[in-house]
């Protein structure tokens, strides 16, 4: 009976030892996270007049991923991903040309036949159009203050961060991993363009607040 108690202390010491690692693990990974930031603003900040740049080709970039996955999801894509979640990104990213475009008369034009087709002619109205037909009507119908304002805001990058994120986390869970989601042959693809629209959110946001 002498011998329990510090069988006990074995185990209840192993415990903490390995808690306490995990924890200075945790803490490693911050420290880390914290340095890549900073050298990260630090190279920003050196980069200087080629900021601009990079962040619009970026936004192109993503905007282009979007697209893409949006194409995919109606094609041969099979997830169980909210990927109805694009439009929106791809309204707060939508390059100032195209969206002067579809908010101007060809938007409206557009809009009127999507409507029409869908009201009228449910049956020969595809799967597929479902989702730029209601991209179109948001650009046409959206108010000023998230077409004018919110669209180059912390609003509209903030939305488009947080999409990013559900999008990126959900695959590499169904991915079962992040290293998994680019050995699959067929989703390497897939896996670059979620990953672009996380990243062009968060140039974002370290350029807005430099």
């Amino acid at each position: 009976m002498g011998k329990m108690p510090s069988f006990l202390e074995m185990k209840t010491g192993a415990a903490s030892g390995a808690s306490e690692a995990a924890q200075a693990l945790i803490e490693s990974d911050l420290r880390e996270l914290g340095v890549a930031a900073r050298k990260l603003a630090n190279h920003a900040v050196v980069l200087g007049g080629g900021l601009g740049f990079g962040s619009s080709l970026l936004k192109w970039l993503a905007f282009i991923a979007a697209v893409y996955l949006l194409i995919l999801d109606r094609t041969n894509w099979k997830t169980n991903m909210l990927t109805g979640l694009l439009v929106p990104y791809i309204f707060f990213t939508l390059p100032g040309v195209l969206f002067s475009l579809i908010r101007g008369e060809v938007g409206c034009w557009i809009a009127f036949i999507v409507v029409i087709l869908r009201l009228f002619f449910p049956r020969h109205f595809p799967d597929w159009l479902e989702l730029p037909g209601s991209l179109i009507l948001l650009t046409v119908v959206a108010p000023s203050l998230f077409a004018d304002t919110f669209r180059g805001d912390f609003v509209g990058v903030g939305i488009c961060l947080a999409i990013g994120c559900y999008l990126l986390q959900e695959h590499i869970r169904a991915s079962g991993g992040f290293r998994e989601a680019f050995r699959k042959a067929n989703g390497v693809s897939n896996t670059i363009g979620i990953v672009l629209l996380f990243i062009y959110p968060v140039w974002a946001l370290v350029l807005m607040l430099l």
